[in-house]
């Protein structure tokens, strides 16, 4: 496994891939909660990072996939998942290393945005008054949300020989799983199904986390949502190795 997500990451860095995906998150995340009158923080008047937490993870919906795309599609299209393949390499590893490395690539690119939590830390009237728990928690959320996206994007790639249909199928997959389920809840009132629809929602799990209270379940839910699409992906791979 160390060795795919050694020639995963190297790739990455020594490409412009990184370094775009990096520049176009921190870019648009930037103009979002610092610039934007609708979002920006200045204007709105509290020590709160809700706006950077909330808007997020849309931008990451679109991002990973960019990412994830190529990871088995392009392995396919240019005969190299072939050569993988017949390599004594378990497939397991061969999955689970394109996971850590593509999940690794976007907790990179979220590190820089700390830096966001200790200039609202100083901008605070008084110092320090804003809520390092939530926080805390929302970062939690946002890596676990990532790594579920990136997993499902990962799934998506091995699909099909095409990066665009990996993408449109990783972007479609991650918004009905995001947005999708909770908004079909509110079609069925409050009954079980709601109920049921509305705790698989990853905007609902998300936000839980956000509270500053770190549930076990909430968390248990989200890298098993991420085991099972890894899973889904082994068993796709293991089809192209017979």
């Amino acid at each position: 496994m160390f060795t795919i997500f050694r020639k995963e990451i190297g790739s990455f860095f020594n490409s412009l891939i990184a370094y775009i995906v990096m520049a176009v998150f921190l870019t648009a995340i930037g103009l979002i909660v610092w610039v934007f009158p609708e979002s920006n923080i200045l204007d709105y008047g509290y020590a709160d990072l809700g706006s950077f937490f909330s808007l997020a993870p849309y931008v990451l919906i679109f991002l990973i996939p960019a990412i994830t795309m190529r990871s088995i599609a392009e392995e396919a299209r240019t005969g190299t998942l072939e050569l993988l393949l017949t390599k004594p390499l378990r497939n397991s590893d061969l999955v689970l290393g394109k996971f850590f490395a593509n999940w690794a690539l976007v907790l990179i690119t979220l590190l820089p945005t700390t830096i966001y939590y200790y200039s609202v830390y100083k901008l605070g009237n008084p110092e320090g008054s804003i809520d390092s728990a939530a926080v805390v928690g929302s970062y939690i959320g946002l890596l676990l949300f990532s790594g579920v996206v990136v997993s499902m994007g990962i799934w998506s790639s091995s699909l099909n020989e095409n990066q665009i249909v990996a993408f449109i199928i990783g972007v479609f997959t991650a918004f009905i799983w995001y947005v999708g389920f909770s908004s079909v809840s509110a079609l069925f009132g409050t009954g079980i199904v709601a109920q049921i629809l509305s705790w698989v929602a990853l905007d609902q799990q998300y936000v839980a986390l956000g509270k500053g209270l770190v549930d076990s379940r909430n968390v248990v839910y989200l890298l098993s949502l991420i085991a099972f699409f890894n899973f889904l992906t082994l068993w796709k791979v293991e089809q192209m190795r017979k």
